[in-house]
């Protein structure tokens, strides 16, 4: 029996708790730990490798989503994985020591389909970029290589800064993502100071259809919409 990507790929589809090695030579009677171990070291499985097999299952859509996520990976007991690192997670609600995942799913939302297209492993200390470069990074591919149609960006409250929001605008882009109610804006257009957004007010219209407001540190002329979070009114 030859062991190939396939196989390796089943296997982490498959196992819901244990994704060592060892675990998958146990069930493997002709395959052993080394023989594994050998061809996950001289092997590349890249993101290439998920575009190359999900890209004839996707069905485009010119009012297309594209939701740009990060998880950790759970490698709080690991001593001696070099990837993993002290992050941020989300599920947790603190940090813990794991491997990081920029993750982008393409979502079709006439038929409410959708499909992961992209990733990126964050290794700072191997390749010097942020989970922001990743995200732009797959942007670019996405517009300039993928060519899927999509005209909204979603995103999580960590991508919310000016390099890609502004980076976005000029794909001539929508884009959602929450903003922290201590983010300081105006929403007076330079007539007072500004505040934290907890702090705004909001009359009955603006709760419904939002407010034209600025990002403290965004350029002047770049103003977005504010809509209001049921727990701000």
């Amino acid at each position: 029996m030859r062991f190939t990507k396939l196989s390796y790929c089943q296997y982490l589809l498959s196992s819901q708790i244990n994704y060592t090695i060892t675990n998958l030579a146990e069930y493997l009677e002709s395959i052993s730990h080394d023989a594994i171990n050998y061809y996950l070291k001289r092997e590349k499985l890249t993101p290439r490798l998920l575009w190359d097999n999900v890209k004839e299952l996707v069905e485009p859509d010119d009012n297309g989503y594209i939701i740009f996520d990060d998880s950790v990976l759970d490698k709080r007991y690991s001593e001696e994985i070099e990837i993993v690192r002290r992050q941020y997670s989300g599920n947790e609600h603190g940090v813990l020591k794991g491997i990081g995942v920029v993750s982008c799913v393409y979502v079709n939302p006439t038929l409410q389909r959708y499909w992961v297209i992209d990733y990126c492993i964050f290794n700072p200390d191997a390749d010097g970029k942020t989970k922001i470069d990743h995200v732009k990074d797959m942007l670019q591919n996405l517009v300039y290589h993928k060519l899927l149609p999509f005209d909204t960006v979603l995103m999580d409250t960590w991508y919310a800064v000016h390099s890609l929001m502004l980076y976005i605008d000029s794909l001539e882009k929508i884009y959602y993502c929450p903003l922290k109610n201590n983010r300081l804006v105006d929403d007076t257009f330079g007539k007072e100071k500004y505040k934290r957004i907890e702090l705004l007010e909001w009359s009955q219209e603006e709760l419904e259809c939002g407010k034209i407001i600025k990002i403290k540190g965004f350029p002047a002329n770049k103003k977005v919409k504010l809509l209001c979070n049921v727990g701000l009114g």
